[in-house]
C-alpha cells in the first residue's frame, strides 16, 4: 500500500466512544535514525509484549460552533502539558488521512499498566492505542473498511506519532522498514512476521529497572543526532545485514545466533549514542554489571538467555518460557541488587492490540 491508499476523504459528523488497548514492544533489530515523515533509515523488528500496555478511551462528538480546541487529554486522571503537545502534533499529522479529526472534539483518557520511566517504550503503546481509536472512528464513517486495511492504516497512523508504535498493533513479531529479507516490507507501516519457529511464540521478557529517572537525552534528539554521526551509514548497513541474518534464525529457532544478533544490536545502539556529537551515555554502571552477570549465568547453565536495551539504562532479559523459574531465581539471587528499589517486571510476547 502507498501513502495515497491511506488518504480518507469522506467527512461525516458522528458521536460515540472508542476504546483500545495496545502493548509496547521490544526491538531486536534497532531503529535509530529517521527522515521525512517519521520514516526509518534502517529496517527493524520487535517482539510485541503482552502485559505492558496502554489503555485509551476517546469520547468524540461534532465540534461546536466557534470551538477552537479539538481535544482534551488526561493521563491517569491528570493533565500533562508535554503529553498534550505530542497529541496535538499527532492529530495535526493524521488530519489529512482522517479529515473527521478537524470537525470533531475528542475527550481522550489514557492509562498505562506499567510505571512511567520503567524502560518500556510507552510512546509505542500510547500512540498505537490512540491510532486504533481513531481508526475505529473512521470505521464508523465507512463500515466497509476491511480488517487488513484497518490494522495496516492503524500502524501507518501510529508511526506518525512514534516510529516504534507502528510495530505495536499486531504480534508476536513485527518488522518495519524496507528490507531485502522481506519482499513485502514497507517504510509506511509494520508487518506481522508469520514464518517463525514456535519457540518464539512463548518468549519471555523480564525488564530490570536499573534507573527509574527520566532520560537525559530524548529518543527524538537521539534520532536527530544520527544525521551527523560519522558512523551512521555503516550502522544502517549493519542493521540491514542483521535483519537478513535474523530472518533465517527466526525460522529455524537458532537460539545461539539469536542471542548473538540481539546483543550486538543492543550494544550497537548505545555505541551510536556514544559516538554522536554531542555524545551521551544512557547506560548506568549497574547496566554493565547485569550484562556481565548474564554472560556468566549463560556460560554456567547453558540457558539461552540474552539481554537487550532500548534507549536507556534498563535491561530486558529475553528467554524461552520453559526457563522462567530458573531465570526468576537468577534474578532474585544475582540481579536484584542492581535494580532500583529491587524493581523488575515480568512480561511475555503477545498477539498485539485489542478492542475493549
Amino acid at each position: 500500500m502507498t501513502r495515497e491508499d491511506f488518504i480518507f476523504k469522506r467527512v461525516k459528523l458522528v458521536s460515540g466512544v472508542s476504546s483500545w488497548e495496545s502493548p509496547s514492544n521490544i526491538a531486536l533489530i534497532k531503529y535509530w535514525g529517521k527522515y521525512d515523515e517519521q520514516l526509518p533509515k534502517n529496517p527493524s523488528i520487535s517482539f510485541t509484549l503482552s502485559q505492558c500496555k496502554t489503555i485509551t478511551i476517546i469520547k468524540y462528538r461534532p465540534k461546536k460552533e466557534n470551538e477552537n480546541q479539538n481535544f482534551s487529554f488526561l493521563f491517569d486522571g491528570l493533565t500533562m502539558q508535554s503529553f498534550n503537545d505530542k497529541i496535538n502534533l499527532f492529530i495535526n499529522r493524521i488530519s489529512q488521512y482522517i479529515p473527521a479529526v478537524k470537525s470533531h472534539f475528542f475527550d481522550i483518557e489514557s492509562h498505562n499498566t506499567f510505571p512511567h520511566s520503567s524502560g518500556i517504550a510507552s510512546s509505542a503503546s500510547a500512540m498505537s492505542s490512540l491510532a486504533l481509536c481513531f481508526m475505529e472512528i473512521e470505521k464508523q464513517i465507512d463500515s466497509k473498511i476491511s480488517e487488513t486495511y484497518f490494522f495496516k492504516k492503524a500502524s501507518f497512523l501510529a508511526r506518525l506519532g512514534s516510529g516504534s508504535a507502528s510495530r505495536s498493533i499486531e504480534g508476536p513479531l513485527v518488522y518495519w522498514g524496507k528490507s531485502k529479507a522481506y519482499k513485502n516490507s514497507s517504510l509506511l507501516y509494520g508487518t506481522v512476521l508469520k514464518d517463525i519457529s514456535p519457540i518464539f511464540n512463548s518468549y519471555r521478557d523480564t525488564i530490570l529497572i536499573i534507573d527509574d529517572s527520566e532520560k537525559k537525552v530524548s529518543s527524538s534528539l537521539g534520532h536527530e543526532l544520527m544525521k551527523s554521526n560519522p558512523y551512521a551509514e555503516n550502522r544502517f548497513i549493519q542493521a540491514d545485514k542483521n535483519m537478513d541474518r535474523l530472518r533465517n534464525v527466526l525460522i529455524k529457532g537458532d537460539l545461539k545466533s539469536f542471542i548473538e544478533i540481539v546483543e550486538l544490536e543492543a550494544l550497537s545502539l548505545h555505541a551510536m549514542m556514544m559516538t554522536s556529537s554531542p555524545s551521551y551515555i544512557l547506560m548506568h554502571p549497574n547496566t554493565l554489571f547485569v550484562i556481565n552477570e548474564v554472560y556468566e549465568f549463560r556460560k554456567e547453565t547453558s540457558i539461552p538467555i540474552c539481554y537487550t536495551l532500548d534507549a536507556g539504562a534498563n535491561i530486558h532479559l529475553l528467554y524461552p518460557n520453559q526457563y522462567f523459574k530458573k531465570v526468576q531465581l537468577f534474578i532474585i539471587e544475582k540481579l536484584l541488587k542492581y535494580c532500583h528499589s529491587k524493581q523488575f517486571i515480568n512480561d511475555r510476547v503477545g498477539p498485539g492490540s485489542k478492542k475493549i
